[in-house]
């Protein structure tokens, strides 16, 4: 199977994933007291307006900034990264590109602003660095979580999601640092097909990201950070969404719901957006939480109106940044 071959039959694997997922979430709404959930939804008339801005724009922002400090200098404007980031995550929201279609696109709508090798480096360190810091993220929600005392399934479940979020970034920081791109050049000269720009710049991001991950502990360390913080802040939006909705709840159990969404997501990878499957962890969590099913999908919904909207914002920004001429949209 060539290269063709097989990227079609990923695409295909993955539309089939997100129809499966968007047939089996319609079956856990009608299961659950449609009325009661968009009832719910309802109630929140102009408090929806809020939600879809507050706190996601914060959200951006630090997720934007951890970004900024995964370049080994400053050398493109904060604004042009807020928007060309806010592009991206919307490919991978809406594609079938198993999340990485955004970061290719991130990388070419930088063209024109620096080489192809530092803003591939910088993607790829950005990844790193947001997993590191969702990860640790995790790490919180399981405590709070044994705190609250989950039942054991539900635990134990987001202790096996962190081991092997934990093992998949491990390989991932010991792949760059051993030049993750060495194969596929040698891959490439074993069946002649090595373009000598391709090949230079490949080796360029694989000299980027060693001497970044050797000499810039700072960069990293901001990097992380804010990220960081970007998904301490996904928790503020969970809690303000319950509040909304009128399920009270503390922080600190918005942070276990919120900390186990995101670890569904990185196992569901594969399904555009997580469809149907976040939503049978909002709902496997909220019940073992003695919230309710229907709170449970309430909540979910409400958090896909915010998606939504922030994928057609992204698109929207998408279609004016590929006319733009190269470097014109500056921060």
């Amino acid at each position: 199977m060539n290269d063709t071959h097989a990227r079609s039959a990923v695409k295909a694997l993955r539309i089939g994933l997100f129809v499966l997922g968007a047939v089996l979430l319609g079956v856990l709404v009608a299961r659950n007291e449609p009325a009661a959930i968009f009832s719910a939804i309802g109630r929140l008339s102009w408090r929806l307006g809020v939600l879809v801005c507050f706190p996601f724009v914060l959200v951006a922002i630090f997720d934007t900034l951890g970004w900024r400090y995964a370049f080994r200098r400053n050398r493109v404007g904060f604004g042009t990264l807020l928007w060309v980031r806010l592009a991206g995550e919307a490919v991978n929201m809406s594609t079938p590109t198993a999340a990485l279609g955004g970061e290719a696109v991130k990388a070419w709508l930088l063209r024109g602003h620096l080489p192809f090798d530092e803003s591939i480096s910088s993607v790829i360190v950005a990844k790193t660095t947001i997993t590191i810091a969702q990860g640790l993220f995790l790490v919180v929600g399981v405590v709070l979580a044994w705190i609250i005392v989950l039942p054991g399934m539900l635990l134990y479940g987001m202790l096996w999601l962190l081991g092997l979020e934990v093992v998949a970034l491990a390989v991932f920081v010991v792949a760059q640092t051993r030049g993750m791109f060495g194969w596929s050049t040698w891959l490439l000269d074993r069946m002649r097909m090595r373009s000598v720009r391709l090949g230079d710049a490949l080796s360029r991001v694989d000299q980027g990201l060693a001497w970044f991950y050797r000499r810039e502990p700072r960069r990293l360390f901001l990097s992380i950070t804010f990220h960081f913080v970007a998904w301490l802040l996904g928790t503020v939006e969970a809690y303000l969404i319950l509040r909304f909705l009128g399920v009270i709840v503390s922080l600190s159990t918005a942070a276990v719901i919120e900390a186990f969404a995101t670890a569904i997501r990185v196992a569901t990878f594969l399904i555009p957006a997580s469809v149907g499957t976040l939503e049978v962890g909002y709902v496997a969590t909220f019940g073992a939480l003695g919230l309710g099913s229907t709170a449970g999908l309430a909540f979910g919904l409400t958090r896909r109106v915010r998606e939504i909207t922030w994928v057609a914002v992204g698109l929207i920004i998408l279609a004016v940044m590929r006319r733009a001429p190269h470097g014109a949209v500056r921060g």
